[in-house]
């Protein structure tokens, strides 16, 4: 989906107040029946009409798993998930470009601030995809992509968030799926990356690193998530 305007200009006080309450056209894969990417909103009249009808109550979670246009293309698919923007976190540099953070010298990660419908999914149930869907064993990598900015790292943004990763991490490390190296940080200023990252799968689904390892992530949401997947019209 195409980034809310209105949503970015707000974005930085989201992510770091607590909450009260709180990609174009179709790839094929191997299976037939197996649909890889949905459009995006087209045009800003659409998005505005979309958020006037959005839930009232909706709550933020921030998580890094590696290249955040990965992890952005499995939320967008997930049910309850109403937003996914890709952008920087945890980083000591103000306003930081894509060029700085792969440097390696801003201290941010790559990660997605989710919006979602706490009446149609939980912040448990997206840590359940976020640990599935990445690997939380591996220490600033993800496969081919090394360094801080690849960092595996959930921002929570109130002590609930807090203790609910906490749990989950000790439940995966208690039954050997550990050690997981997954942060837990509080969630600072969130920068949202640059236009062209945004939608990066959904608009570019042939770009070599989208056939190569993005496509693959959204395929394991698939197979491990089928009841997950957001319905047409959802």
């Amino acid at each position: 989906m195409s980034v809310n305007k209105t949503r970015l200009s707000f974005i930085g006080l989201l992510s770091s107040a607590v909450l009260v309450m709180a990609a174009g056209g179709h790839v094929i894969a191997a299976n037939p029946a197996e649909e890889l990417v949905s459009e995006p909103n087209q045009v800003d009249s659409e998005n505005s009409q979309k958020s006037e009808s959005k839930p009232k109550k909706e709550a933020v979670a921030t998580l890094a798993g590696g290249c955040f246009w990965c992890t952005e293309a499995v939320y967008e698919r997930m049910r309850g998930v109403n937003d996914v923007v890709s952008g920087y976190i945890g980083g000591h540099v103000k306003n930081p470009t894509y060029q700085q953070v792969c440097g390696k010298q801003t201290g941010h990660a790559e990660a997605v601030e989710i919006y979602y419908d706490p009446s149609k999914t939980t912040y448990e149930e997206l840590l359940e995809v976020f640990f599935k869907t990445h690997d939380p064993t591996t220490l600033n990598r993800q496969g081919a992509d090394e360094g801080p900015q690849y960092r595996s790292a959930v921002f929570f943004h109130d002590d609930k968030q807090k203790a609910e990763a906490k749990k989950y991490i000790a439940k995966l490390n208690a039954a050997g799926e550990g050690p997981i190296v997954t942060t837990l940080e509080p969630a600072s200023k969130f920068y949202p990356a640059e236009e062209y990252h945004q939608d990066y799968f959904a608009r570019n689904p042939n770009a070599g690193y989208c056939r190569a390892v993005v496509r693959n992530k959204v395929r394991k949401f698939n197979r491990e998530f089928g009841d997950k997947i957001k319905k047409k019209g959802e």
